[in-house]
């Protein structure tokens, strides 16, 4: 049933992006410069969150119910790559086999995505070492190193480098409002689970949204351009670009 339901995503998501590949090219939006002040304020805005914590832990697990838990458990999957890898090789293997290079470099462009947000995520839980709920209630209990590995959430990273990087190929609101809607039911779901806590969370929504972005050129940090989806036969490759 699970397999079922991963090849409806990729032929859900697959039709709008093959019916954006046959529009009339439109000129690319801006691109916005990431400013030193602006991580700063996400970092301010994260650290003004853990205030709530133990808060939101407490609420959730107080009001946990059998069928709210089947409900995260659906959303969860959406995390895990069951999900967002069929739907990355999906994309890639339809692109190639309908000859529609769009939708190839879309399935390129969501592959690097969730390569850089699981890269940054998997560095995040090694150098902050948090205790999940489930095993500490001292949310505080940072220890580098430790094995520890709460913070970020990596099934939020996933599910909103997927949902950002199928927004903004897709360019629909209603497919945007969808998408962000099943990534924040992953978010709460690992709430509800009391396997993270309410910043791990943010962070991991911060880290995925962030990864899209910058991968299919939206946002710049420093020089770094973003990858180049190339094409050539039955292969998709990827290639960067730093300027000095």
């Amino acid at each position: 049933m699970l397999k079922r339901s991963a090849v409806l995503a990729v032929l859900a998501v697959a039709h709008p992006l093959i019916a954006a590949g046959q529009q009339p090219a439109v000129a690319p939006p801006p691109v916005h410069v990431l400013h030193w002040w602006e991580g700063a304020v996400a970092l301010g805005a994260v650290s003004g969150l853990m205030l709530l914590d133990k808060p939101v832990q407490r609420f959730a697990q107080d009001n946990r119910t059998s069928s709210g838990d089947d409900v995260a458990r659906a959303f969860r999957h959406v995390g895990q790559p069951e999900i967002y890898g069929t739907v990355t090789l999906g994309l890639v293997a339809a692109g190639l086999v309908a000859g529609d290079n769009e939708l190839t470099r879309a399935g390129g462009r969501l592959a690097a995505t969730l390569l850089l947000a699981g890269a940054t995520t998997t560095a995040g839980k090694v150098a902050l070492g948090r205790p999940r709920p489930s095993e500490s209630l001292d949310a505080d209990g940072y220890s580098p190193f430790s094995g520890q590995d709460a913070m970020p959430s990596g099934h939020t990273t996933m599910a909103f480098a997927l949902a950002t990087a199928l927004s903004d190929d897709i360019g629909n609101p209603w497919a945007s409002a969808g998408l962000y809607t099943v990534a924040t039911g992953v978010g709460w779901s690992r709430i509800n689970d009391n396997r993270h806590w309410l910043t791990d969370v943010a962070t991991g929504a911060l880290i995925g949204i962030t990864s899209a972005k910058l991968m299919d050129g939206h946002w710049r940090l420093f020089n770094v351009h973003p990858p180049r989806v190339l094409l050539g036969g039955d292969r998709a490759q990827l290639a960067w670009q730093i300027t000095f």
